[in-house]
């Protein structure tokens, strides 16, 4: 790199770096290095929607693995992340889903986030967003991040949403209106039936600006920490190892595992445990890396007759006709419908989430398919448990010990068995019924100890962990109000870490959301 020195260096060039990056350098005065441990997002698997799955276990991924989940059968679960300009926007379903008002006003009143109740973000979700469809009060049509009706659907998702509505739900075309509840369509992001990631939608059109410097390749290894102040960052990159400064901030968007990761390795965080692994403690803050939070998804597939699926559609031709004109099967993001509900009565927001895919997909889509499929897979998306990132080694290159702690929360375990039960009780009634052959690993009329079973064999992650530097007012927040980290002045946080809950939804949408706010924030403060 020419320069040495900047006003900010912002390691994680993600869901939120690319949007800081973006944001920052619209003013021509301010110099920004991005720092990206992976490298360009230019794999034709990045840009067709239905090809997310492919990415999996390949260069693209950080292949995280989660600890022994005791209430999973000790399996591990796998997690992967994206490492690539874009981060996980570039390797997603796509879904776009910001969460449920209830989230944003929990996270100001029940945490002490001011500033972050629904009525303060929502301005910032609609300045993200072009929506093709959908417009003022609640949408936006001139933001950088594309939403758009998918060019195709597969009938099977559309006899979903027919199933779901005659079991009682309502049809629900919008599902970041004013209700969150229903059954209907996801919007995606997506362009033209490409994938419309943070890197296109951001990071690309500002890659010219003199002022903004991308630097892949860069492993992070740690914030350097004069004092009480953050002034700089050290990173490995070609075999060598590297030190810049930065003379305003250092801002952290490496997402729930790399920036607990991160602070720990640089001194920040839970001295004791700190101790074990070997790094100096400089500043004492016990809630780095604690309070994890990720959705649990559980899959429930059929064997289908008389119609076909996404797999069998998955040919030459159809590459073809998605390259040429982006449409066609490859332009779906696979998990094309869904529904929010409860559990039980008396909840003020859902707390579950269906996801409806035509095709068989479990274990993250790992195994190819044998036959003609559907997925519908009960999700929660208000969750007990809380996890912990926690450190295996003072090398950043080594992975973080990552305990998802799934359904350890009783609370957690039941809602998921009434979400599978509702799950089951929509896919084997109504219109799609009828093309419904037999169920995938599960008798015909399953009591609820085989669909607890089930959950404990198959349950997976939705890829959304959030909440291990959260913000707030409390002894066990990591960062404040304006995501600086507390007791380090010069350094912020900003991506799905610093949320206190997990949103109801699917969290890609919120995280760019925080990093406009964020961009504001700090603009701000300069």
């Amino acid at each position: 790199m020419a320069e040495d020195r900047y006003d900010y260096v912002i390691v994680g060039a993600g869901s939120a770096g690319a949007v800081l990056a973006a944001r920052l350098t619209e003013d021509s005065g301010t110099t920004v290095l991005l720092l990206e441990a992976g490298g360009e997002a230019d794999a034709d698997e990045v840009m067709i929607p239905a090809a997310f799955p492919t990415l999996f276990k390949t260069k693209w991924d950080w292949n995280y693995q989660t600890t022994e989940q005791k209430q999973l059968h000790g399996r591990r679960a796998y997690w992967p992340r994206m490492k690539a300009l874009g981060g996980c926007s570039s390797m997603n379903a796509m879904i776009y889903i910001r969460g449920n008002r209830a989230d944003y006003d929990s996270w100001r009143d029940q945490y002490g986030a001011a500033g972050w109740g629904f009525d303060d973000v929502l301005p910032y979700f609609v300045r993200s967003e072009t929506n093709t469809r959908l417009g003022e009060p609640l949408h936006g049509r001139s933001g950088p991040l594309h939403v758009e009706d998918r060019s195709y659907t597969h009938a099977l998702s559309n006899l979903f949403v027919q199933s779901a509505v005659a079991a009682g739900l309502k049809p629900n075309d919008d599902f970041n209106g004013a209700e969150q509840e229903g059954a209907g369509l996801y919007q995606v992001t997506c362009k033209g039936g490409r994938r419309w990631s943070t890197n296109e939608g951001y990071l690309r059109p500002a890659r010219g600006r003199p002022n903004l410097t991308v630097a892949t390749g860069a492993l992070a290894s740690r914030v350097e920490i004069d004092g009480e102040r953050a002034t700089g960052v050290t990173f490995r990159q070609g075999g060598a190892e590297h030190t810049v400064t930065a003379t305003r901030e250092v801002l952290l968007c490496g997402g729930a595992v790399n920036s607990p990761q991160l602070l720990m390795l640089s001194g920040v965080g839970p001295g004791a445990h700190l101790a074990e692994v070997g790094v100096t403690g400089k500043v004492e803050l016990g809630g780095v890396g604690s309070n994890l939070q990720d959705h649990p998804v559980v899959p429930m597939l059929w064997y289908t007759r008389g119609i076909s699926d996404l797999a069998q559609l998955n040919n030459v031709s159809n590459f073809l006709r998605w390259k040429v004109r982006g449409t066609g099967p490859l332009s779906s993001n696979v998990g094309e419908a869904g529904a929010f509900f409860t559990s039980r009565d008396g909840l003020a927001a859902p707390d579950l989430q269906i996801h409806a895919a035509p095709s068989g997909f479990y274990d993250n889509g790992m195994h190819e398919p044998t036959s003609r499929m559907f997925t519908a897979a009960p999700t929660l998306v208000s969750v007990q448990s809380r996890g912990s990132v926690r450190l295996r080694s003072a090398d950043p290159s080594w992975h973080p010990a990552i305990d998802a702690a799934y359904l350890e929360d009783q609370s957690d375990l039941d809602a998921l068995l009434a979400g599978a039960r509702r799950t089951w009780e929509i896919c084997t009634q109504g219109p799609l019924a009828r093309y419904l052959d037999r169920p995938w690993n599960l008798p015909d009329d399953p009591s609820d100890e085989d669909l607890l079973e089930h959950i404990r064999t198959w349950t997976q992650t939705l890829y959304h962990p959030v909440a291990t530097c959260a913000m707030g007012s409390g002894d066990d927040a990591v960062v404040d109000a304006s995501l600086k980290v507390r007791g380090v002045d010069g350094l912020r946080v900003v991506d799905a870490s610093v949320m206190p809950a997990v949103p109801r939804g699917n969290t890609n949408a919120p995280t760019i959301m925080i990093a406009e706010k964020a961009a504001d924030e700090i603009r701000k403060n300069r």
